[in-house]
């Protein structure tokens, strides 16, 4: 029998290397996974490799650290919220707290965009590498995006506090479960909330 040519540490191999976008998807959808049943802390490399059913050097050939995975992971789930610019760009200002309101609750009505946002959520809250990518994120995309419609001085400040009415009451009510807003109608709550978002970003 001939002896296998060891394989270097760190490094995938051919076969590996060659397996394409559809490794990097199952590897991608892996870590959401992982990510969203134990958490950042609790998830490493290799427990992704392993629900991904490779070896870990393939994990770090295509995505690097545990951090960058996690970037990764998050961007793509956050798509659906990063392609708001329709919300926010389209239509009168004076609506824009309703469009967005509405936007934003439809992603997390979806179980199918809820469950990567659970995900990156839940690390975010309690892991501090985690909430710095998720800042990065949100900052970068959809925040300076509001703050540009908004175009008033304190515009970054309104968009914020916009944010923070979303994701506090989405946090209630889809990660924390807090009863009757866990339990209320989609449309019900939309419509208390909206007009609060639309008073941060142009009320006086």
């Amino acid at each position: 029998m001939t002896a296998t040519a060891p394989r270097r540490r760190g490094r995938p191999s051919r076969t590996e290397s060659a397996a394409g976008p559809a490794t990097r998807d199952r590897i991608l959808a892996a870590a959401r996974e992982e990510f969203a049943q134990r958490g950042y802390e609790k998830t490493s490399v290799r427990s992704i490799a392993k629900a991904a059913g490779v070896d870990p050097a393939l994990v770090h050939h295509y995505f690097g650290t545990k951090e960058q995975v996690f970037e990764a992971a998050v961007e793509v789930a956050f798509v659906p919220a990063l392609s708001a610019s329709g919300a926010i760009d389209e239509g009168p200002l004076d609506g824009v707290g309703e469009r967005l309101t509405r936007f934003i609750f439809g992603i997390w009505e979806n179980p199918a965009t809820r469950a990567p946002l659970l995900a990156i959520v839940r690390s975010a809250v309690n892991n501090e590498t985690a909430a710095a990518v998720f800042r990065r994120l949100v900052a970068a995309q959809l925040l300076g995006r509001i703050a540009r419609r908004v175009q008033l001085p304190d515009a970054e400040l309104r968009a914020t506090l916009a944010a923070a009415q979303l994701v506090g009451t989405a946090m209630l009510r889809y990660v924390i479960k807090v009863e009757p807003l866990a339990s209320a109608d989609a449309e019900q709550v939309i419509a208390r909330v909206a007009p609060v978002v639309q008073g941060h970003l142009t009320g006086d």
